[in-house]
């Protein structure tokens, strides 16, 4: 069995995803927020079977690019690349099939770990993220994503994009 059968929850997360990411500080003030586009890709039989691209921007132009190619195992998607190191897994404990947790920790920054939970809506249209960032066991910021799916088709769309940018 691959990818897809062991993990159908995170499947249905394939394809394009438009959102917005609001950070907050410890205590509750908004520090940050931005607009994503993301694109989560299933590649069966590839060294990385996942695979996922976050493409950022911000409202003054600034604009950020963050490439997270992940394996499988033990129905498991682990990271391990320059920025973090991790792991997904749905919860099996969730009877409805909506959630998926993360954990990564920053690569060199032991002190600094973040844990996030996925909620996919039951028709898989949208989700809404939410990242806890703990340093030396305390709570330093928070994220809130709310995202929409734009396609599944993930392939026609880094199609598109590549032809707009040459």
């Amino acid at each position: 069995m691959g990818i897809r059968e062991e993990m159908p929850l995170l499947a249905r997360h394939e394809g394009v995803w438009d959102g917005v990411y609001t950070y907050y500080n410890a205590t509750g003030e908004q520090i940050d927020q931005h607009r994503s586009r993301l694109f989560c890709r299933f590649k069966e039989g590839s060294e990385h079977p996942y695979h996922q691209t976050n493409y950022y921007s911000w409202d003054d132009g600034r604009t950020d690019i963050r490439d997270f190619p992940a394996t499988y195992a033990d129905k498991r998607v682990w990271w391990d690349n320059d920025l973090i190191k991790g792991w997904a897994a749905e919860v099996g404990l969730d009877q409805y099939n909506r959630t998926v947790m993360l954990y990564w920790q920053r690569q060199g920054d032991p002190s600094l770990y973040l844990y996030e939970m996925i909620q996919l809506s039951d028709d898989g249209t949208s989700r809404c993220r939410t990242w806890h960032w703990i340093r030396n066991g305390q709570l330093e910021t928070r994220t809130a994503i709310q995202e929409k799916l734009v396609s599944r088709d993930w392939a026609a769309m880094e199609k598109e994009m590549e032809a707009r940018s040459a």
